[in-house]
């Protein structure tokens, strides 16, 4: 399938799509702890919302899990070991995600624009216009 160009008005239509159905949120099957909400936040706000899957998502969901995990373990020397193999797991993750940085500001470039291009129409959002919410 095509990319659509990131300047074209049918990029501009997905991003005020995108925008107006709100956050996406992590697969039922998936329990996300309310400390790992953060993590998750930023993590699918690094790709443009209409390019997650589900199978994408479940990873997403495990992925700020472990960086969750890593933080709370950050302090403890005790624990260096294992905040080296979460690591590890994060960085494998990310570049499964494409959510790494040469993924979002690299070589995924048009990528880039189409995620900026999506920020911009929430920043645009017109507050009257409903935003779809997913109910926890």
């Amino acid at each position: 399938m095509r990319q659509t160009r990131s300047d074209s008005a049918a990029a501009a239509v997905q991003a005020a799509q995108n925008a107006a159905q709100g956050p996406l949120e992590p697969p039922a099957h998936i329990p996300l702890p309310d400390a790992a909400r953060p993590f998750w936040a930023a993590l699918v706000r690094n790709r443009p919302r209409h390019k997650w899957n589900e199978a994408d998502l479940g990873n997403a969901a495990i992925l700020a899990i472990t960086q969750m995990q890593v933080h709370d373990l950050i302090g403890d020397v005790e624990q260096a070991a294992l905040v080296d193999k979460l690591t590890r797991r994060i960085v494998s993750l990310s570049r499964l995600l494409h959510v790494h940085p040469e993924a979002t500001e690299g070589r995924a470039q048009d990528q880039g624009n189409k995620l900026a291009l999506e920020r911009e129409a929430e920043a645009d959002h017109d507050p009257l216009i409903p935003t779809l919410r997913v109910a926890k």
